[in-house]
C-alpha cells in the first residue's frame, strides 16, 4: 500500500521536484525530501501544500549534491528514489564544470545511497538536452536512442552536464547497482503551474513573453510538457516493471514562440497585453544574446525544428501529455497569481 512506502525525492524545493513530491503525497505515499539546507523547509512545505495536503507524510533532510553528508540518512528505509536535484542551466558559465561536477557527483551520491539502502528503483530526471542531435543539424525528430555528444562545438554546459550525469548513472548501475534498478526521464521544455515564485527555470519562457521583456517572438521552437505530466511519468517509471533500465522522453506538442504568444493573447485577453505580436529576426536575437547570457544557450536552435518523440512513454507506460493550450495558459495564470509578471 502507498501509505506504507516512503519515497525519497531529491531537490523537492525545485519546480519538478515540488510537483513530484505533491503528486506522490496526493496518491498516498510518504515522502522524504532533500533540501540543500533545512532553513528552506518552511518554504518548500508551503509550496507543496499548494497542490495537496501532506498531512503527516512529508519530512525533510539536508543533503547537497556536492557533499557526502546526509545521503545515507536520506535514503535509509526508502522504497524508491526520485533523483531530481541538479544544477539549473539557465546561464551558460565559462567553466562547464560549474554545472557538470555537481550534476554528475550528485547523481552518483544519490545512487550510492540508494544501493546501500536497498532501494528498489531510482528514477532520475535527465533532459532532452542529453538526447539531442548536433546543434547545427537540420530539422530532426529524436527518440531515446539518441545521445548528445558533449564534445561537439556548440554544445553548452547544461547539455554537457545532463549528458555526463546520465551516462555516469547508467555506468554506476551497470557496475554496482545490484538489485536496484534505474529508469531515466528526459523532459522537453517544462511548463505549467508554479508552486513557488523562486527558481522559475524553464517557466521564464512564458514569463518573458508576458512581462514585455521580449520585443518580438524569435524563431525558436520546443516540445512542451506539463510539469504535472512529468511528475506522473516519474511515478509510472517508478512502478512499472518494464521501465527498469529504460530512458523515457517526456514531450508533448511542438510549438514555436509565436504559437505560444498567440495562445496567450487569445486566452488571456488584456492580461496578455505585453505579449509581443511581431516576429523577431534571427539576427536581432543574436545581437540581444550578446548581452543576455540566458539567451546564448538557445541561439544555435534558431529556425531549426529539433523535435522529440514521447511514443515510447505512451506505448510502454500508458502515459499521455495534456493539451498544449492548457499547459501554457495555466502556466501564465500561475505567474500572474504569484506576481511574477
Amino acid at each position: 500500500m502507498p501509505d506504507t512506502e516512503t519515497i525519497l525525492v531529491t531537490g523537492a524545493s525545485g519546480y519538478i521536484g515540488g510537483w513530484c513530491a505533491a503528486t506522490l503525497l496526493s496518491r498516498g505515499y510518504r515522502v522524504r525530501a532533500t533540501l540543500r539546507s533545512l532553513a528552506r523547509e518552511a518554504a518548500a512545505r508551503a509550496a507543496i501544500a499548494k497542490a495537496c495536503d501532506p498531512e503527516d507524510r512529508l519530512s525533510f533532510v539536508a543533503a547537497e549534491l556536492t557533499s557526502d553528508a546526509g545521503w545515507d540518512t536520506a535514503a535509509e528505509g526508502c522504497h524508491y528514489v526520485l533523483h531530481i536535484a541538479s544544477p539549473l542551466g539557465v546561464d551558460n558559465p565559462k567553466d562547464p564544470q560549474v554545472l557538470i561536477k555537481p550534476a554528475r557527483e550528485g547523481a552518483l551520491r544519490a545512487l550510492t545511497a540508494a544501493v546501500r539502502a536497498g532501494v528498489r528503483r531510482v528514477v532520475m530526471t535527465s533532459s532532452v538536452a542529453a538526447a539531442s542531435p548536433p546543434p547545427a543539424s537540420g530539422d530532426t525528430l529524436t527518440d531515446e536512442t539518441q545521445w548528445t555528444d558533449p564534445a561537439l562545438p556548440g554544445v553548452g554546459a547544461y547539455p554537457q552536464s545532463k549528458t555526463l550525469a546520465e551516462r555516469a548513472a547508467w555506468d554506476f548501475i551497470a557496475e554496482r547497482g545490484g538489485a536496484t534498478t534505474l529508469a531515466v526521464i528526459n523532459p522537453a521544455l517544462v511548463l505549467g503551474p508554479i508552486l513557488s515564485a523562486e527558481s522559475l527555470g524553464s517557466v521564464q519562457v512564458i514569463q518573458r513573453l508576458m512581462n514585455g521583456s521580449m520585443p518580438g517572438t524569435p524563431r525558436l521552437g520546443f516540445n512542451i510538457v506539463d510539469v504535472r505530466d512529468v511528475a506522473d511519468l516519474h511515478l509510472r517509471a517508478m512502478l512499472a516493471p518494464a521501465a527498469a533500465g529504460q530512458r523515457f522522453i517526456a514531450a508533448g506538442d511542438y510549438a514555436w514562440m509565436a504559437d505560444l504568444a498567440a495562445i496567450l493573447r487569445a486566452q488571456l485577453g488584456a492580461r496578455a497585453g505585453k505579449v509581443p505580436t511581431r516576429a523577431l529576426p534571427d539576427v536581432a536575437l543574436r545581437l540581444i544574446a550578446m548581452f543576455d547570457p540566458a539567451l546564448r544557450t538557445v541561439t544555435p536552435g534558431l529556425s531549426r525544428k529539433h523535435a522529440f518523440s514521447s511514443r515510447k512513454a505512451q506505448d510502454v507506460l500508458g502515459w499521455a501529455p495534456r493539451p498544449l493550450e492548457a499547459t501554457v495558459v495555466e502556466c501564465a495564470e500561475s505567474l500572474i497569481a504569484n506576481a511574477r509578471v
